[in-house]
């Protein structure tokens, strides 16, 4: 009771530090000595939980974990967490908050110690976690465990290469964790790749938007090499992981702020998933959907015959018969990534190139973004990077300071146009498509290298009229005063420079 009540005292204190004074160094390390040899003792569950809470605490600081990170000491933690394969069972629910606590001390000490992170493959603790999440698979109320037990398996695979080899193949991780996925979003399937999807549900509790951020994170690391190559046979289960995807982008957390963070977790994992096994991303539209959008096409003007191919009709974006919410989502997280203005690199590049490769592979879904964020134009009196539409926003991007970011977003607008010169320079400006084209030998015209189908590209009455009264293009250059002329121009005047300078000194 007075080991307890100290052990308290000193977590309560504590509780938020995350920087120690190095003069109490020495006593930190006997104090964690102190703790493993009071864990191996039989000991209550409260004075067990109130050791674990302040060796997690402890645990921040490297200094401190070199002498007592052994492979007795680990063994204790492993013990504690129910990782041992003697435990068949999570029936005592008052054991649930040591092993939350163990987990947790864990993470941080697997994370901080370079030693733990070699005793962790010696014990085979990723296999050890795998079988834990096995347990745990279906079980309600044990969220905190499966969030924990995951995050460390993420903590592992980011550590070591090695484990993420054996996370793949040996202890089939893509599997298991995209099951985990599944129970956490309570999917019921109603096709082999298609699941319902309840919109008037309530949003993913607290708990379990947290098990699957950190499912989705570990699944990144699991398959980080899947885009480059992968088994014929290891189609059907990438696809069941987009399917699984496709409705966590339908789906909404507890918050703003946690959607968000789950749905950019989907998208980095998307970038992984092979680009044929997207298609699952859309799919074909029931009898019953295919009747509203059939009523909905007779609602429209018959002049508005653009806007008939995309219809919304009881929350559902429906374009050529297919349902295309999930590809509608991915556009709208793209936009806010840009109305965002920072961290373009980390946050909208990841997004923009899922939607490239998806619009190169699959016809329908560059078809739909182009009528999204390409419409017909009708704005001619503006130039393309001026407005706050979606692609006066992408447009901006062509000339980014970041070489990534602008690559990134004209590779983008250069597909949706079937990588065709003539259309990306009515939709972008030759100006602002220069670099892309430059890059690609592009400067006189022509396309790309990929086949895209031909489908008819439009003009409007608009466009039609202000085309005959564009300008053709003249080179400038800076003249020795710093303003700009026609390029044969500023090299004269320099020319006459040159023959006037002295070479003497």
């Amino acid at each position: 009771g007075a080991i307890e009540r100290v052990l308290r005292d000193y977590s309560d204190k504590h509780r938020a530090t995350f920087k120690f004074e190095s003069t109490d160094e020495d006593k930190r390390k006997k104090l964690c000595e102190g703790i493993f040899k009071v864990l191996v003792k039989d000991i209550p569950t409260t004075c067990q939980v109130s050791c674990l809470e302040v060796l997690r605490i402890l645990s921040r600081d490297k200094k401190v974990l070199v002498p007592v990170t052994t492979k007795e000491n680990m063994q204790i933690l492993l013990r504690l967490a129910k990782l041992n394969e003697s435990d068949d069972s999570l029936e005592k629910v008052s054991e649930f908050p040591v092993i939350v606590e163990s987990l947790k001390c864990l993470c941080n000490i697997v994370f901080n110690s370079q030693m733990a992170q070699q005793l962790s493959l010696e014990l085979n603790l990723a296999a050890k976690l795998c079988n834990l999440l096995r347990k745990c698979k279906d079980r309600k109320f044990i969220s905190d465990i499966k969030c924990f037990d995951l995050r460390l398996l993420f903590l592992l695979s980011l550590l070591h290469t090695d484990i993420r080899s054996q996370l793949r193949y040996e202890l089939q991780g893509l599997a298991l964790l995209t099951q985990i996925l599944e129970s956490a979003f309570s999917i019921k399937w109603t096709d082999e790749y298609e699941s319902a999807i309840d919109r008037n549900g309530p949003p993913l509790s607290p708990q379990e938007t947290d098990c699957a951020i950190e499912a989705l994170k570990a699944l990144f690391n699991v398959t980080v090499d899947s885009w480059k190559a992968h088994k014929e046979s290891d189609s059907h289960q990438f696809r069941v992981m987009a399917a699984v995807l496709r409705h966590c982008l339908l789906i909404v957390g507890p918050t703003e702020d946690k959607t968000e963070e789950l749905h950019s977790n989907a998208v980095n994992l998307l970038s992984n998933v092979p680009v044929s096994c997207l298609d699952v991303l859309i799919c074909p539209l029931t009898h019953e959907e295919t009747a509203q959008e059939a009523t909905t096409l007779d609602e429209l003007p018959n002049d508005k015959t653009a806007e008939k191919e995309t219809v919304l009709k009881n929350n559902t974006m429906v374009y050529n018969g297919m349902n295309m919410e999930a590809i509608h989502v991915l556009l709208n997280f793209m936009e806010k990534r840009i109305d965002k203005g920072s961290s373009y690199r980390e946050g909208l590049t990841p997004v923009l190139s899922l939607l490239t490769e998806c619009s190169r592979a699959h016809r329908n879904i560059r078809k739909f973004l182009k009528d999204q964020v390409l419409p017909p134009l009708r704005d001619v009196t503006n130039r393309p990077e001026v407005g706050s539409t979606v692609r006066n926003k992408l447009v901006r991007l062509m000339t980014h300071v970041d070489l990534g970011v602008k690559q990134i977003a004209a590779e983008f607008l250069f597909v949706l146009c079937k990588e065709r010169v003539d259309s990306l320079l009515k939709y972008t400006g030759y100006g602002n498509a220069a670099g892309l084209l430059a890059a690609r030998g592009l400067l006189a015209g022509g396309r790309g290298d990929n086949w895209y189908s031909e489908d008819e590209d439009t003009d409007t009455e608009e466009y039609k009229n202000a085309k005959p009264k564009e300008e053709l293009l003249k080179p400038m250059g800076l003249k020795p005063d710093g303003t700009i002329t026609p390029l044969e121009e500023a090299l004269n005047q320099y020319s006459v420079i040159e023959e006037t300078s002295s070479d003497t000194d």
